[in-house]
Parts: C-alpha cells; sequence; structure tokens
C-alpha cells in the first residue's frame, strides 16, 4: 500500500513537472496558434492565472481578428474568476463596448457591473466602488428591463444603497459625538433628502432632534430662542413620524427641556422690556 502511495505522488509530480515545462515552452517560444489553444485550454481546466499569461502575449496578434471577441470574454472571465474585480470590471466594460452586436453583451454588461459590486468595500471606507456598481446595475437595467437577471440586480442596488445609506447615518452621528451639532443636523437633513425611504430615518430624526437640542441649549442668548424653536420643530416631526417609537420617552423628556428653555427665555424677555432694557 505504501509502495503504491509513493508511487502515485511521484507519477502526480512528473506529471506536474512535465505539464509545467511544456507551459514555459509554449510561452516563451510557442506559435501565436500554440499559445491560443494552450491558453484556452488552461482556462477551460480554470487555470485562469496561467491563461492570463498567454493570452496577454497573444492579444496583439489577434486584434481585429474573429478570435479575439472570444480572446476578450475569456480574459475578462478569467479576472473576475481569480477575484480581480477591479480589471474585470475593465475588461467586461470594453468587451460590452467592442462587441455591441455579441451574444454574449448582456452577460458581460452584468458582470462589469457586478465586478464593481464585489469591490465595494465595507461602509466606513471611500465608497468610489460602490457608487460605480450603482451607476452600472442602473445602467443594467435600463438596458435589459426584460433580463431574467434583473431580481439579483435590483437586490444588490438595494445592498448597496443601504451601505451609502450607513455610511452617512454613521457620520452624522459622529457629528454629534464629537459635539458639532450644526454639521450633525445638515448631515442627517442630507441622509434623509438623499434617500428618502431610507431604514435609518427613525434613528436619524431622533439623533437631529437631540443635535438641535443640544445645540439650543448650548447657544449663546442671541441665537437661543431660534435654535430652541429649529429643535421643538425637530421633535414635532419626528413625534409625527413615528408616534410609537422606542425612543418616544427621552424625545419627550427633550422636549420638555426645550420648552422649559423657551419659558426662561420668554420671561428673560419681559423682565429686560419691564426694566427698559
Amino acid at each position: 500500500m505504501q509502495k503504491i502511495k509513493n508511487f502515485s505522488i511521484i507519477l502526480l509530480a512528473t506529471i506536474s513537472l512535465v505539464s509545467c515545462g511544456e507551459y514555459q515552452k509554449v510561452l516563451n517560444k510557442g506559435t501565436r496558434q500554440e499559445q491560443y489553444k494552450l491558453a484556452t485550454k488552461l482556462y477551460e481546466q480554470q487555470k485562469f492565472s496561467k491563461s492570463l499569461q498567454l493570452f496577454e502575449k497573444i492579444t496583439p496578434a489577434y486584434r481585429g481578428k474573429p478570435q479575439m471577441e472570444r480572446i476578450q470574454f475569456m480574459v475578462s472571465q478569467a479576472h473576475y474568476n481569480t477575484k480581480d474585480y477591479t480589471m474585470a470590471a475593465y475588461y467586461f466594460d470594453k468587451f460590452a463596448k467592442n462587441y455591441p452586436n455579441s451574444s454574449k453583451k448582456e452577460e458581460a454588461s452584468f458582470l462589469a457591473a457586478d465586478s464593481y459590486y464585489l469591490d465595494s468595500p465595507k461602509y466606513s471606507l471611500d465608497q468610489k466602488q460602490t457608487n460605480e456598481a450603482l451607476n452600472a446595475l442602473q445602467n443594467f437595467i435600463y438596458e435589459y428591463p426584460n433580463s431574467d437577471r434583473l431580481p439579483l440586480a435590483n437586490k444588490k442596488i438595494a445592498e448597496l444603497t443601504f451601505k451609502l445609506e450607513r455610511k452617512s447615518f454613521e457620520i452624522a452621528k459622529q457629528y454629534y459625538h464629537i459635539s458639532d451639532y450644526r454639521a450633525s443636523i445638515t448631515s442627517f437633513d442630507n441622509l434623509l433628502s438623499d434617500h428618502l425611504g431610507t431604514s435609518y430615518k427613525e434613528e436619524a430624526l431622533f439623533f437631529k432632534l437631540k443635535a438641535a437640542h443640544d445645540l439650543g441649549v448650548k447657544s449663546y442668548f442671541t441665537k437661543k430662542e431660534a435654535r430652541l424653536n429649529e429643535a421643538k420643530k425637530a421633535y414635532e416631526k419626528f413625534n409625527r413620524n413615528f408616534p410609537a417609537s422606542e425612543y418616544k420617552k427621552e424625545a419627550d423628556k427633550l422636549m420638555k427641556n426645550i420648552t422649559k428653555e423657551i419659558n426662561v427665555l420668554v420671561a428673560l424677555t419681559v423682565e429686560n422690556e419691564s426694566n427698559g432694557l
């Protein structure tokens, strides 16, 4: 049994060496036809990295020829399968533009969008790829409204949109935590206007109320009344949209304090007027 096992290992190693030797020979000294044949064979065997090296060598020779359509699609797919999504998106986009009448155009357009989607980073990082993915997916839906891939495209759009919403929400909340209340209020307003159906609406309105409350309470006398009245409006909007919110009790406390602060200001104003100040 041990002899059979050792023989199998030696056989596999020998095959691997022969295969590697054949690859290097074709890569360095093979004809373009031999390189094309081996590149295709390796691609079909899912040895994508090696196939890409060969495709890179033969591309100039096949440019403008019928085989180029197949080569460019395989190059795109190879990058996709090796998880090099930046290059995959580039080549799938290029394929769709270069071969507008290809039977593979719809697939290439979707995989380009999907490459952008897969390249999208976590919400806390720069979202350039996320926006590129959204644009590509929306363009795909516009171009192929009857595609079988539409449900998947819409699902991916929803995921990416939520990621952008979360980033906007966390930025606005961070402004609140560092006591930059005006920036926080503006950021929450932008979130709510940019994403009308956001699932963060309840939290965004509540944190906007908190920011408006703190800004009003901590403001100078000359700006305090106007800002407290804005905080009052923030409470009314929150309460109107989410009367049964889990934050209702805390929101009511904030409103009680807003009212108290406004009443103090009114009393001071009356006292100053009566003293001729």
